[in-house]
């Protein structure tokens, strides 16, 4: 029987609100990613960092879905950090004193929550992470038990939007309006991508560009193909357990071997729907039914050739840079860049490497250094050269040691040290000297001295 998951939540408001705002022109809905949450077990706790006092919108939605706001007061000096902490200190007070708590949920895309993460999985707990792809960190999004992708839980219009549409479609289109200039001190314009990659066609469209503006379509879906390399681990896997691969367990295995995994990604509904269309496109043979589906790898990979892996795609980026520098040194938008390399490489395209905006591409390539992305609620992202582009200085060569001659200690009356004020002379050394012995008798008795005779006797 599964485990029944009690969930606490914890909302870094301030780093989850400026991602997208920055990447979706989107409002942060806590509703959305509660919803996500329920479908995974009971959420038992829910908390949210931010100074409450610049967040007067944002309060009433706290309020209605009763998340108890903590509030954050930085210090004089601008501790950047100090959301973190005191959200990594809860939860870990919170895992200790609260044992019926056995799940957590990180609802952020900073890179700082990874020890958090880590002592949290030490302790047995499952982790989630609650984020957009375009601004959460690969690593995190990776060492994580599941990662739920913000993107992925738009399925449908926002609030109000559904109705605005309706009334739209009765009303007829609006009659043609005279396209205001654009304020050339202001920013640029920004693109939308087709396929959120590289290969768009057409001119730019401007979009609008606060958190209230134009809010950007739901991405295009991958390619079916690339899910499959997982897909054929994750089978392999449960063939070298002897387990039957049905539904939930399959999708289990994935995320185990892949937290950010989504099905939504690949245009699916729920995972049946994506399996359904694995089997639709002959990548795997499904059997049975009622649900309880028993799906099967096929004896040799349809695709025609591998996809592209990620890193495949980043030294096209590396020759974009470096041909773009000097503009760089300042930063640009992210939809710029996007221009240059699609000015430079035509058929460049991020879905092919499995990634479904331009966004999420640039997110990919800052964890690897190349590039160094700050999220703009009003302009978008701003993109600067990565710390690749700027190796640290090389170590100044060692000075030529000379040998130093031993200086000799002074000497003071008086004092100790550890040289002799005047050595003494070496002494002479001993030359042995002969003896002579007296004259002795037959018996070896020496003789008096009136006996002994004299030279010339």
């Amino acid at each position: 029987m599964q485990e029944k998951f009690n969930i606490a939540v914890f909302v870094d408001y301030d780093n989850i609100e400026i991602g997208l705002k920055s990447t979706l022109r989107r409002e942060f809905d806590v509703s959305i990613a509660l919803d996500a949450l329920k479908e995974r077990g009971d959420i038992v706790a829910k908390f949210a960092y931010a100074n409450w006092g610049r967040q007067e919108g944002a309060t009433r939605q706290m309020a209605e879905n009763a998340v108890q706001m903590v509030q954050r007061i930085p210090s004089p000096r601008g501790d950047k950090n100090g959301a973190d902490i005191n959200l990594a200190l809860d939860a870990l007070e919170m895992a200790f004193t609260h044992n019926n708590v056995n799940a957590f949920a990180i609802v952020s895309g900073d890179s700082d929550f990874i020890p958090l993460v880590n002592k949290l999985k030490e302790y047995g707990k499952t982790v989630y992470v609650v984020g957009g792809r375009a601004f959460t960190s690969t690593i995190l999004q990776q060492n994580c038990h599941e990662f739920i992708s913000y993107e992925s839980l738009l399925s449908y219009p926002e609030k109000g939007e559904k109705a605005e549409r309706s009334e739209a479609a009765t009303a007829g289109p609006p009659p043609p309006q005279q396209q205001p200039p654009r304020d050339r001190s202001g920013p640029p314009p920004r693109f939308e991508h087709k396929g959120g990659g590289g290969g768009h066609q057409g001119p730019p469209k401007q979009q609008g560009g606060g958190g209230g503006g134009q809010k950007s379509p739901r991405p295009a879906p991958l390619d079916l193909a690339q899910a499959m390399p997982l897909v054929e681990r994750a089978l392999q896997v449960l063939e070298r357990r002897a387990v039957q691969p049905q539904l939930g367990l399959l999708k289990s295995t994935m995320l185990q071997l892949d937290p950010a995994f989504s099905e939504k990604a690949y245009g699916a509904g729920s995972f049946s729907d994506f399996v359904e269309r694995l089997k639709r496109a002959d990548y795997v043979n499904v059997s049975g039914t009622g649900g309880r589906y028993i799906i099967e790898r096929k004896g040799s990979p349809q695709t025609d050739r591998p996809a592209p892996k990620p890193e495949e795609s980043l030294p096209l980026l590396r020759d974009v840079l470096e041909t773009h520098r000097l503009e760089l040194e300042n930063g640009v938008l992210s939809d710029e860049l996007a221009a240059w390399v699609v000015e430079d490489h035509p058929n460049f395209d991020t879905k092919n490497f499995g990634f479904q905006e331009f966004s999420e591409f640039l997110n990919y390539a800052q964890d690897k250094l190349v590039v160094r992305i700050e999220p703009d609620e009003e302009k978008g992202l701003i993109v600067f050269l990565g710390a690749e582009f700027y190796p640290p200085a090389l170590p100044e060569p060692p000075e030529p040691e000379f040998p130093e001659e031993d200086e000799k200690q002074p000497i003071v009356e008086g004092q100790p040290s550890l040289l002799e004020p005047n050595p003494p002379p070496p002494k002479p050394k001993k030359v042995p000297t002969r003896v002579r012995r007296a004259p002795t008798g037959p018996d070896g008795s020496p003789l008096p001295r009136r006996s002994r005779k004299k030279k010339g006797d």
